[in-house]
C-alpha cells in the first residue's frame, strides 16, 4: 500500500504535476507529507529490487526533525524480520511510483546494523548515530544546522 491508498483526509487527491503556469495544486505533497500515510510504504533500491517498507518514523523532539525511517526487511510473515534505522536523508521519495528509494543493495542491508522489535538500539546515543550515518554514507545532521 502507499501513501495515496493511506489517506484518510484526502491529502493527495490533488494532481502532483499541475500544468505550466500558475500551481493549480491543492494540499501539502509530496513535499510536505503526513507521517502516518508513510508507514507502510514501500523502500526499492537502484536496481529495482524490493527492499522492505516503512515501520516507524522516528522524530528528533528536540530539533523536530525526522531523524531515522525504521524499515523491516526479511522473514516470513513477520518471524525472523530485522528492522534497520535508515537516517531519513538516506531515503528519497519516488513521487513517480509512489515509493521510496535507498541507495543500497540487498547484501548490504544484510549486513546493516539491524535489531529486532524486542531489542531496540538507543538511538539517541551519539556514538550509535554517528556509526549508523557513517554505514549509509551520509553525514549526521547537527542540532545548530537550521532545518
Amino acid at each position: 500500500m502507499n501513501y495515496t491508498q493511506r489517506d484518510p483526509l484526502g491529502t493527495y487527491k490533488a494532481p502532483f504535476n499541475p500544468p505550466l503556469g500558475p500551481s493549480t495544486r491543492q494540499g501539502p505533497g509530496p513535499e510536505l507529507m503526513g507521517a502516518d500515510t508513510l508507514i507502510g510504504n514501500s523502500v526499492f533500491n537502484g536496481s529495482d529490487e524490493d527492499i522492505g517498507s516503512i515501520k516507524e518514523i522516528m522524530l528528533d523532539m528536540r530539533s523536530g526533525r525526522i531523524g531515522y525511517a525504521v524499515l523491516s526487511f526479511g522473514g516470513l510473515l513477520g518471524m525472523g524480520t530485522k528492522l534497520f534505522a535508515v537516517p531519513w536523508d538516506a531515503l528519497s521519495l519516488d513521487v513517480e511510483n509512489k515509493r521510496f528509494s535507498l541507495d543500497v543493495d540487498k547484501e548490504r542491508l544484510k549486513a546493516a546494523p539491524g535489531f529486532d522489535a524486542d531489542h531496540w538500539p538507543n538511538m539517541a546515543n551519539p556514538d550509535w548515530a554517528e556509526g549508523i550515518h557513517r554505514y549509509y554514507g551520509i553525514e549526521p545532521v547537527s542540532s545548530d544546522r537550521p532545518i
